[in-house]
């Protein structure tokens, strides 16, 4: 009977969990069509739903006590934890409130704030708002932050307290969040969240949740410390796989007019407002040509020469073709066969070529746009007005701008400096034209000193400089993703052989180090240049992951040889998703709630967990491909499946713990943790699925080598619709990483 009423719980508890898996996937395709508060409304907050998530809480800790695991107080606390936040979910479901607030200055107080559904709910406190103002990026005018400061009015006290995108304010359990603002500026949005007991309650979760994982690695009698203890840990694995290569074509003719590299360089070497933020001209330069042909360099010509060459010799360059077209539509739009246009292959004798294209929402749409843009972008350039680079300060208010040769200028700046913005870049031109190398240079050196003295404290220091014209110089392109790609390929085919020259391995790890520190030399520049973690975009968070699968190759290099290979493949892939992710990487500044500390520990939990479960999923393949190949390999595939399973553990326990420190940082800057985002339920999802093969005494079939190797191969799909499914197809707030 004891074992019907266990069978029974163990088939509800994993049987709820596989249909909360179903619901959570088909929520997030539904809400691609619907929107998120229609789904909300049907699926995530149906009472349907929270009856599940209650059924598979309390199932799983019923069979938890039947089959007596209260005895290991780890795994007993782990699945507590889990209890007490969905508890904590539920009761903010139910006694939570989340709504909205508008506030204008020299307005009545207000008593009742806006609920999500329509209606109002009384406060039982007055809320006016005092003043607001916007925050601007140093030397620029665009809105680095929005601050409002408003006057709670509570019986005969009045609390003034500052509201902005990384700060919110408690009163009586109500949480007030910056949320956006009237454009005269004289008026807030403001985003109010009601949790009495519920967040108490998650974070008592939290707490325990960190407490037991922690405690789990450290607990004797865990499964992770005796697969740890195997003794085949200490024997070699063999493996076989083999990939293809490809190779480029490479172009060749005749190179436009340019100027020598010397005085390229010398004219990047001054200061530009671009991208909301003064850096080296450098950066534009490289973005720039990455934009427009698809890499830093143009037919022999660097990227300082290939910004030079648009902006002098416009009459040369635009029958060129430099820029990359996608696309056949928009290929037969501009009459070209190749995958190069000109700028002049835009325009015809009727006009702009892609002018009725643009309107239409047909095929090719985005190709047509990508066009568009950069011939926009060219436009920009010769026109003078992509180059913002000189400062000037208003005399009216002192407020430093940055303005280009194509801008008006403030009507009652000094004649003197009116004369040099709009007259030094003729004169620079004019010694170009005379071929005066010498004079060009000293021009340029002028106009750098002009520019450090009206920018002031906005111009960065010289020390910054130089280390972003370094990044510039050394950071990797496709090539270098390619190299690590190729070398893991090679190291697989060499390591087919069961005897592996103890040289060849050394070489690998030396390999190994010189890719790591380069890599770990590219972020530690980046984050100097851009002042935080360079964890905010895809390119980032693409970057990191690269450096983490070399990192993390290292600890098993001795015990597993096929470690290093893995390292190299997933480093290698990793770069190349970058690239294809972001193919024109911009180091901006962060808004403000992007700065948070939890963000960068969110992130880095989260990537770490993916590289090692991307280690499971070569595994998997390896051993796939041993299993099918004919030959008796049975001990290599048992090896590989001890490997996976021991990577499994702190993949799943980073996994978890990076979605719920992002929780605490979403509470912290929005006055919420949970606001199924599709990058969330994904996010879950593979949390969930990941969890079976951890439940290996409940669940025989993951003591089989082979059923195991496929469901990591399998289980990691939920990893690639997590990051690049929802980024590329569903969307939502989390669609930039």
């Amino acid at each position: 009977m004891r074992q019907q009423y266990l069978r029974f719980l163990k088939y509800t508890s994993f049987g709820s969990t596989c249909l909360i898996i179903v619901v959570l996937i088909a929520a997030t395709i539904l809400e691609k069509n619907y929107g998120h508060d229609h789904v909300y409304t049907l699926i995530y907050g149906s009472p349907l739903t929270v009856a599940l998530w209650s059924v598979m809480a309390l199932s799983s800790l019923l069979y938890l006590i039947g089959r007596k695991t209260f005895t290991r107080l780890p795994v007993i606390c782990l699945h507590l934890s889990f209890s007490l936040i969905l508890a904590g979910a539920l009761v903010t479901h139910i006694l939570g409130k989340q709504g909205s607030l508008h506030l204008r200055q020299d307005s009545s107080p207000v008593t009742s704030f806006r609920l999500a559904d329509g209606t109002y709910a009384p406060l039982p406190f007055t809320v006016s708002l005092e003043s607001f103002r916007l925050e601007y990026y140093t030397g620029t005018i665009a809105p680095m932050d929005y601050v409002s400061r408003i006057i709670i009015h509570d019986g005969s006290s009045a609390i003034h307290g500052n509201i902005s995108m990384n700060k919110i304010l408690s009163h009586r359990n109500y949480r007030f969040y910056q949320s956006g603002y009237d454009k005269d500026g004289k008026g807030t949005l403001l985003a109010i969240s009601y949790d009495p007991y519920g967040i108490a309650i998650t974070y008592s979760g939290y707490i325990l949740l960190l407490l037991s994982m922690v405690g789990y690695f450290f607990y004797g009698k865990s499964a992770f410390r005796s697969l740890l203890a195997h003794p085949s840990l200490r024997r070699t694995a063999m493996t076989l796989f083999l990939v293809g290569c490809s190779a480029a074509a490479i172009r060749a003719g005749a190179q436009p007019q340019s100027l020598p590299q010397p005085v390229a360089e010398k004219f990047c070497d001054m200061y530009v407002s671009y991208n909301d933020r003064i850096c080296p001209l450098h950066t534009l330069a490289k973005d720039f040509t990455v934009k427009i042909y698809g890499r830093d360099s143009y037919r022999g010509l660097s990227a300082e020469q290939v910004l030079t060459g648009w902006f002098f010799f416009y009459d040369d360059w635009k029958h060129e073709p430099v820029i990359k077209i996608k696309g056949n539509r928009v290929r037969e739009l501009l009459g070209i066969t190749g995958d190069y246009a000109a700028l002049s292959d835009f325009t015809g004798i009727n006009g702009y070529k892609l002018d009725n294209a643009l309107h239409d929402r047909g095929t090719g749409t985005r190709d047509i746009g990508n066009a568009n843009e950069k011939f926009n972008i060219i436009s920009m350039l010769c026109t003078g007005s992509l180059l913002k680079i000189y400062p000037c300060r208003n005399p009216a208010d002192s407020t430093l701008a940055w303005y280009s040769l194509a801008d008006r200028l403030p009507a009652d700046i000094p004649d003197g400096k009116w004369a040099f913005i709009r007259n030094s870049m003729d004169c620079v031109a004019e010694k170009i034209a005379m071929h005066n190398d010498s004079e060009t240079v000293s021009l340029l050196d002028g106009i750098r000193r002009y520019q450090i003295k009206e920018g002031g404290d906005a111009i960065p220091s010289e020390t910054r400089f130089f280390a972003e014209k370094l990044y510039n110089d050394i950071s990797y392109n496709r090539t270098f993703a390619m190299l690590c790609l190729t070398i893991g390929i090679i190291a697989f085919i060499i390591y087919c052989r069961r005897k592996q020259p103890r040289w060849l391995h050394s070489l690998l790890v030396i390999l190994s180090c010189i890719t790591f520190i380069y890599l770990t030399a590219n972020i530690a520049l980046r984050w100097y240049i851009s002042n935080h973690i360079p964890l905010s975009n895809g390119f980032e968070t693409m970057q990191f992951m690269a450096w983490c699968s070399l990192m993390l190759s290292f600890p098993f290099r001795n015990r597993f040889y096929l470690s290093l290979p893995f390292g190299f493949l997933i480093c290698g892939l990793s770069l190349l998703v970058a690239m294809i992710g972001e193919s024109n990487p911009q180091v901006t500044p962060l808004i403000p709630v992007l700065k948070s500390p939890l963000l960068s520990i969110h992130v880095v939990a989260i990537m770490t967990a993916y590289s090692l479960l991307a280690f499971t999923m070569l595994n998997g393949l390896t051993a796939i491909i041993l299993h099918y190949s004919g030959k008796r390999h049975q001990e290599e595939i048992s090896h590989l499946c001890l490997i996976s399973r021991i990577i499994l553990y702190p993949a799943v326990f980073l996994l978890v713990a990076g979605i719920f420190v992002g929780a605490v940082w979403a509470n912290v800057s929005w006055g919420r943790y949970w606001g199924w985002d599709p990058k969330e339920v994904w996010a879950l999802v593979t949390m969930l699925i990941y969890a079976f093969p951890l439940h290996r005494s409940s669940l025989g079939r993951f003591d089989r080598p082979i059923f195991f190797h496929w469901f990591c191969i399998l289980a990691f799909l939920s990893v690639l619709v997590t990051y690049f499914g929802v980024n590329f197809f569903l969307g939502g707030m989390h669609s930039y990483a």
